[in-house]
This record gives structure tokens, C-alpha cells and sequence, in this order.
């Protein structure tokens, strides 16, 4: 991880439960995927927190609420996270419990403009001019997602 604290809203980054013992790989794959390392944490978050208020995220990543509570807004908008009011027995304010969609539901909305970029790499002598090869029409890479669980 680099020492950048731009994407934490100005918090030292540091390890937390919520990405503990998880790779920076996937860390840094996720954060591509979702835009922002902020959204990858939080995403980690209720992988295994769900159902969780922006309060408890922001405890549970070390994210400050106002960047914890816009980061939702924006991937709840977008469909990534699912929100429900927490019930309650008697009256009061009742917060917002975030879910998130299934790992291989985030990755299909990504997979068709991925593919597409890997083959116009492959077709690159194809694109810039006549190599003498057979054009593979849609492209040789192909990817498919399925949820074994």
C-alpha cells in the first residue's frame, strides 16, 4: 500500500479488521474495480459485516463517517450496495443497514468492457493495419462468470 491518504479522507491509512490478512492484490484489484480503495474497504467490510450501519463501517474500517456515508450513497446509486432501515422495537430513528451484491455480480458488470479491451490488445496488428491474418471476429479472449455457490 502506498502512503497516499487522499482516498481516506485524510486518515493515515493503516491495516483494520476489515482488510486484515486479505492480499494487496486483491485489495488493489477491488479498489479498480470499485473506484477508490475507500469503496474497496468498505465493499470488504460487509463481505463479512452485512447487515451493517455507516456508523459501524466507519468503526470497523477506521474511515471517517462523511467518507464512509458518501461512498455508500454513490454505491448504493449504483447498485452495489443494497440498503434496508434497521427495524426497531419502539420509536426512534431507525439508520440504514448496507448489504452488498455477490462478488460475481460485480464482476459481471465489469467483464463485457474488459473483454472488449483485451481483444482490441490482440487485434492490435489487425487495428493498425493488414498483418495478412484471418480476423477472429469477436476477438479471441472470451470471459464468462458463473457463481459456484
Amino acid at each position: 500500500m502506498s502512503s497516499d491518504n487522499s482516498d481516506t479522507g485524510g486518515q493515515p491509512r493503516q491495516r483494520l479488521a476489515a482488510t486484515e490478512g486479505l492480499d494487496d492484490r486483491i485489495l488493489d484489484l477491488l479498489a479498480w474495480v470499485l473506484d477508490t480503495e475507500t469503496r474497496a474497504r468498505i465493499y470488504v467490510y460487509l463481505r463479512t459485516n452485512a447487515p451493517a450501519t455507516s456508523e459501524e463501517i466507519a468503526e470497523g474500517t477506521g474511515l471517517y463517517p462523511s467518507t464512509v456515508r458518501e461512498s455508500l450513497a454513490a454505491l448504493h446509486q449504483e447498485g452495489i450496495v443494497l440498503r434496508e432501515k434497521r427495524s426497531a422495537a419502539g420509536a426512534g430513528n431507525n439508520p440504514y443497514e448496507y448489504e452488498t451484491i455477490a462478488p460475481s455480480e460485480l464482476v459481471a458488470d465489469i467483464v463485457d468492457d474488459v473483454q472488449a479491451e483485451l481483444n482490441t490488445v490482440f487485434e492490435l496488428d489487425a487495428v493498425l493495419g493488414d498483418d495478412g491474418r484471418e480476423r477472429h471476429g469477436d476477438g479471441p479472449v472470451s470471459i464468462s462468470v458463473s457463481d459456484d455457490d
